[in-house]
């Protein structure tokens, strides 16, 4: 198992992205500790993982509370003795759809303001026990929006460069110490529309084009990706996995391309 022995925290951790990771984590052998605002969420991921015999604990826990991030770091150390394995997947509502001369200020800083307050947080928490004991991986996501130019997603797409480039100088930092950082940067994944604030955000687009989510989703991936598809949670589930094990030892400071094609490094 690529895992095994390992303790991870994902945070968003019911979320679509955050709970496939944290199924996967759990049965590749890491001791899985989920955290979010939604406690039914975690429920529920907590009870799959569970009913396959895997390790799962759940806590309350707002990643832009930077105290309760530092708490919850501590309380883990307490049970588990380490991380080795913090990923960031938390999902907040924003706006998208408006161009510059529809888009407020307070819209347009939101995002960027709320995602990279989880992503410093977190990192912030588990960068020194990570670094004492000499190994770590700290994961981000981010999303095509970092590198394609268009109109409607001013906010969100300069809060994936912002991620990106913030994975990128921790991976600086603390590279020395022995602990790595990854960026995933997938795209829109259909199958999480009903279970994620996916389809919220994505609903101003869709009604500016007259046409559902569901459509929007297909007719983006058809004509933009090169394999003419999104990617799935598993997918990116799975990837996450192998780089947050001992087979991916050697990556760090990267951005993973999991968008199918949508843009091409």
């Amino acid at each position: 198992m690529l895992l095994h022995g390992k303790t991870a925290v994902i945070y968003g951790g019911g979320g679509a992205i955050g709970g496939a990771m944290a199924r996967t984590f759990a049965q590749e052998g890491a001791h899985v500790f989920i955290a979010g605002r939604s406690l039914d969420k975690l429920e529920r991921v907590a009870a799959d993982i569970r009913a396959l015999g895997g390790l799962v604990d759940i806590a309350q826990v707002d990643a832009l509370d930077t105290s309760a991030v530092a708490e919850h770091t501590e309380q883990i150390l307490t049970k588990a003795g380490c991380i080795d394995v913090a990923a960031n997947a938390i999902g907040i509502v924003h706006v998208q759809g408006p161009p510059l001369a529809e888009l407020e200020l307070d819209d347009f800083l939101f995002p960027l303001t709320a995602y990279m307050k989880a992503n410093f947080n977190i990192a912030k928490a588990v960068a020194k026990p990570m670094s004492e004991q000499g190994s770590g991986v700290i994961l981000t996501l981010s999303t095509p929006g970092s590198r394609v130019a268009g109109i409607g997603f001013l906010g969100y797409g300069v809060t994936c460069a912002a991620t990106e480039t913030f994975s990128r100088l921790l991976a600086a930092e603390l590279g020395g110490r022995g602990v790595r950082a990854i960026c995933l940067r997938a795209d829109a994944i259909p199958e999480a529309l009903p279970i994620s604030h996916a389809r919220t955000v994505f609903e101003g687009f869709a009604s500016r084009a007259g046409i559902t989510v569901e459509e929007m989703f297909t007719a983006r991936a058809r004509q933009g990706a090169l394999l003419q598809r999104a990617p799935t949670l598993r997918e990116v589930a799975e990837f996450a996995a192998f780089a947050a094990s001992d087979r991916a030892g050697a990556m760090t400071g990267a951005i993973a391309n999991l968008t199918c094609g949508m843009v091409v490094d």
